[in-house]
């Protein structure tokens, strides 16, 4: 059977937590998504729990700010958690030691208050990726890799995601070069989406609003991404709403009536309970 368009109205009594991607979703890093903003403000005022669960590589303090300048503002959501604020715990037992850095430096917010030195790879006990450079593929580092390979280091990703859109563009992140490393035979370490650590966070920060944490059946998983966010979702027990305009749009045929046959194969895939898909969030 295939899946159906809806937007959160018709969702919203079965569930008490919303647990809503940002890039793709709220926002495709130029503008933000009107009706999709509009759907989550309507939730957080009927008491559901709101929390944002990103892959981004940095603290949720900084993606705040970030993402208000989109219209994405406090007032539509309850809190948010970073793959970068899970990923910290990763980080944390290399203290007092050198790591290997691969990223923008606008990324730099990810170390405040960890004592880590970065260094060059003679020195390094760890690669420490939060993203690519800016227009290079994962297979641009060809060499390094066996390099890195070559040293036995392991490989922290801040950011699982592989793609994501930008303005009309996708562009490659930090997940992509960790497949990359991880078929070579080196050893990764990732703690944001599908992973469980950064779900336990939105679990304990929604408990903030709802006295509890939510239980896995009354979550839904809103995202556009079927390898980090529906099975995240799959794994973790939530419902999942996919959202299908955002970096699976081309695979899925016209923009605004997507084939509904094409898109429950694609998710399927993830084994995620799937309960519905749109273009775009909507209330």
């Amino acid at each position: 059977m295939s899946l159906e368009k809806l937007g959160l109205s018709g969702l919203i009594d079965q569930y008490d937590a919303l647990f809503c991607d940002v890039w793709g979703v709220l926002h495709n890093g130029r503008v933000g998504h009107q009706t999709a903003i509009d759907a989550l403000r309507e939730a957080k005022n009927m008491g559901k729990a709101v929390v944002l669960v990103t892959n981004a590589p940095r603290p949720s303090g900084e993606i705040a700010s970030e993402i208000a300048h989109l219209g994405v503002t406090t007032d539509v959501y309850d809190a948010i958690v970073t793959s970068g604020d899970a990923t910290r715990d990763l980080i944390r037992p290399y203290e007092g030691q050198t790591l290997y850095r691969l990223g923008p430096d606008s990324d730099g917010a990810l170390f405040d208050g960890i004592d880590v030195h970065f260094g060059p790879l003679e020195e390094a006990k760890a690669i420490m990726c939060t993203d690519l450079e800016y227009g290079r593929t994962p297979e641009d580092y060809a060499d390094e890799v066996h390099d890195w390979k070559a040293r036995g280091l392991p490989f922290i990703c801040a950011n699982p995601d592989k793609v994501v859109e930008v303005g009309d563009e996708i562009i490659y992140c930090g997940g992509a070069l960790a497949d990359v490393y991880e078929q070579a035979g080196g050893e990764v370490r990732l703690a944001g989406k599908p992973f469980t650590p950064i779900y336990q966070r939105a679990a304990r920060l929604a408990s903030e609003k709802l006295g509890a944490e939510p239980a896995p059946g009354r979550t839904l998983a809103i995202g556009d991404s079927v390898r980090t966010d529906a099975t995240g979702a799959a794994q973790m027990g939530y419902d999942f709403l996919f959202i299908s305009g955002s970096i699976h749009a081309h695979e899925l045929g016209d923009f605004e009536n997507p084939d509904p046959e094409m898109i429950t194969k694609l998710v399927g895939q993830s084994n995620a309970n799937t309960v519905g898909f749109a273009p775009r969030l909507y209330w």
